[in-house]
């Protein structure tokens, strides 16, 4: 059968729930959970059981997904080999990466090459697998990116992102002295009413976004601050620091004031993330690049 088949062996403290809550505690969304019953594509111990099973530790499941499942059952991103991969973490189903900087997560148009996922393409095709994209991060910012390597674990994971389950820390260097240790910014993000490349507080279509900061060290006029984010809306940390005063050190979009040659100064440090169909949670750093200063002059 065409597909993608997964098959887990429970645990041995595996609680006695059923197959149905069992694949909700997975986030396997509802219509695939439905998919599953309808077409019998979902076996215990080798039968097909019905999803009211209540499954005991050391159980062995088989899931079988088809393409219809999807919206995108496959990718179509060149492959792109000129670049390797600083691969971070990586299993069967997914692979985390370290981003370079001044390279677009993704290609924007058909047939374009030179971003992550073109190269993460060209690194998965070897395996016989692709590239499927979980989040994207701005083309100056560098760090820790999730790349899933099937279709299934897609939705999965964005859930978990959307339940705040996937915890991403970043590092920035902030223009000014922030006055207090830390501090939370809840400010609606929405599209700049004149030009599609900003995004502007409060506005159109504007969503909620909150992003929590703490000063980790101050240099001459200069901040470097940990963040963590509760949402992850485009240019989330870049506006939201510029509008409390504290712009990042050579944003070219929100920080007019700048003249730092050296480019953004925004690094995804970490993702904790939830291994999907497990009960394992890795903490993943992405070391600094070169090009994110311990001090700034």
């Amino acid at each position: 059968m065409v597909g993608w088949t997964k098959q887990i062996e429970l645990p041995a403290d595996q609680p006695a729930v059923s197959i149905k809550e069992q694949l909700t505690m997975w986030h396997v969304p509802r219509r695939i959970r439905g998919n599953f019953r309808i077409a019998r594509r979902i076996y215990l111990n080798g039968e097909y059981q019905p999803t009211s099973t209540i499954l005991k530790p050391h159980d062995v499941l088989l899931l079988h997904w088809l393409p219809t499942d999807f919206i995108t059952p496959d990718s179509h991103y060149v492959p792109d080999d000129s670049q390797s991969l600083q691969i971070l973490y990586e299993n069967d189903e997914l692979l985390v990466v370290n981003k370079i900087k001044g390279v677009k997560t993704h290609p924007n148009s058909p047939g374009e090459d030179g971003t992550m996922m073109n190269f993460a393409q060209a690194y998965l095709v070897k395996q016989g697998k692709r590239a499927y994209m979980v989040h994207r991060l701005d083309g100056q910012t560098t760090g820790a990116l999730i790349i899933a390597k099937v279709p299934y674990v897609v939705p999965m994971l964005n859930q978990l992102l959307h339940d705040k389950t996937i915890k991403r820390t970043y590092l920035a260097w902030v223009d000014g002295h922030l006055p207090q240790p830390m501090g939370t910014i809840n400010l609606p993000i929405g599209e700049h009413p004149t030009n599609t490349r900003l995004r502007q507080i409060n506005g159109i279509n504007a969503k909620p976004a909150v992003t929590h900061w703490t000063k980790i060290k101050t240099v001459y006029q200069q901040t470097l601050v940990r963040l963590q984010l509760e949402t992850g809306r485009t240019h989330q940390i870049r506006l939201h620091m510029a509008a409390i005063g504290h712009p990042l050190v050579g944003d070219d979009l929100y920080n007019q004031q700048s003249n730092y040659a050296g480019g953004l100064l925004l690094h995804s440090a970490s993702v904790q993330l939830p291994i999907p169909f497990s009960n394992d949670i890795k903490s993943i750093g992405a070391p600094l690049p070169s090009s994110f200063p311990a001090n700034l002059k």
